[in-house]
């Protein structure tokens, strides 16, 4: 049987008694229907995880022994960014959801020309708390102890004017009329990169023009063209493979 991984924003010590937020504890009582000396594991995003056994709680709160620590990383050694226009309906929530588990370090999503999605005020805020569920649900599912940082919702021109102040070593921005691939890479080195793609309907010309004036490589994937939600995985698929920990 598959232990059960639950992410907490508190403090983990050996030896210690934690009770879980109402949404774990949920989970974990309601909807998987465990009960006193299941086993868990605990992670808080610091770094390696926790073996838990769950104790008796108080109503619908989860109360967990927490016990040995263990240094499990699984982060990769390619530091990727996504910087990813937004996209409609259950799209952008796959794109989180599948770069998390693939191994980004960073989620940027942006506003574009060509982005139909419309939010603003507390719909952003929204948003983005939902996305980041998504990512923790996600760094649950697939043993990740550190989740990947989200970033603020940001117009492309925000984004592209901070980029040659960004830490990443090389900056990509897939184009289906560029004439270089990613493959063309592999005799290379990289420990960090940024990868810039459009919502549906891609990147505009134009902003493609400009990114490569802030140091973005125009590549593309392949001769077919990809929907938004299959371009950065199957990006950073093949950016895992040659720099990253995928054989």
């Amino acid at each position: 049987m598959r232990l059960t991984r639950v992410f907490t924003d508190q403090l983990l010590a050996s030896g210690s008694d934690i009770r879980l937020e109402p949404e774990a504890s949920r989970h974990l009582l309601t909807v998987l229907r465990l009960g006193p000396g299941d086993p868990v594991c605990l992670f808080n995003g610091q770094g390696g995880e926790y073996a838990g056994i769950l104790q008796a709680g108080s109503g619908r709160q989860a109360c967990v022994s927490v016990g040995a620590h263990h240094a499990e990383d699984r982060q990769s050694p390619l530091a990727i960014c996504l910087a990813i226009g937004i996209s409609r309906g259950e799209r952008m929530d796959l794109i989180v959801q599948k770069a998390t588990e693939l191994g980004v370090a960073t989620i940027a999503p942006l506003i574009t020309e060509r982005t139909e999605v419309r939010l603003r005020g507390e719909r952003i805020d929204k948003k983005l708390r939902h996305w980041q569920q998504i990512i923790i649900s996600a760094c649950e599912q697939c043993g990740r102890n550190r989740l990947p940082r989200l970033l603020p919702l940001q117009e492309l021109d925000q984004w592209l004017a901070n980029a040659p102040a960004m830490p990443q070593e090389r900056r990509f921005v897939l184009h289906h009329r560029a004439h270089r691939q990613l493959r063309q890479l592999a005799e290379q080195s990289c420990r960090s990169t940024a990868l810039l793609i459009g919502p549906e309907g891609g990147l505009t010309d134009e902003e493609i023009r400009r990114a490569e004036t802030t140091g973005y490589e125009a590549l593309q994937l392949g001769p077919r063209i990809l929907r938004t939600e299959t371009a950065p995985l199957a990006a950073i698929s093949v950016l895992q493979s040659i720099w990253g920990d995928w054989l």
